[in-house]
């Protein structure tokens, strides 16, 4: 028999996790990225713990819609590094549009869950398509929509 002062924790099979269909078009990066990160993390709902993987997965489309706010288009720049010395590479978010506009929401949301192994757990739940066309219809993906544009 529980008692009224035990903390109920979440466990792994207690989870229902259900499909979530994000529309990115004329969403700005930072605020759509922040509001994905809270979904996949699992913080919309009342079950929420840190240590627990209790978010839902979550599908983007329109990726090649999405906004971004002042000069960012021409001045921001993203960096990775390829290991070998002087390997560091660069590309402005123009560059990135053009070619693969997924990567831009993908390594934004990835930035905003926690690192470890609970971190890559979550951003493996994230599915980022270009057009408006996705292939994950079978899962019945609930239409979400956003807190503010």
């Amino acid at each position: 028999m529980r008692n009224k002062y035990d903390t109920y924790y979440t466990k792994k099979d207690d989870l229902k996790k259900e499909w979530i269909l994000v529309d990115a078009t004329s969403q700005y990066l930072g605020r759509l990225s922040s509001q994905i990160a809270a979904i996949l993390r699992g913080k919309n709902k009342t079950t929420f713990q840190p240590s627990v993987d209790a978010g839902d997965y979550v599908i983007v489309i329109n990726a090649d819609k999405i906004k971004i706010s002042g000069k960012k288009n021409v001045e921001k720049t993203y960096y990775r590094y390829t290991g070998y010395p002087g390997g560091i590479k660069s590309q402005t978010y123009a560059e990135m549009m053009e070619k693969k506009p997924e990567n831009l929401i993908y390594m934004s949301v990835k930035r905003m869950l926690p690192k470890g192994r609970i971190g890559r757990a979550m951003i493996c739940k994230l599915h980022i398509f270009k057009g408006d066309q996705h292939n994950h219809i079978a899962q019945k993906p609930k239409k979400f929509e956003l807190a503010y544009k």
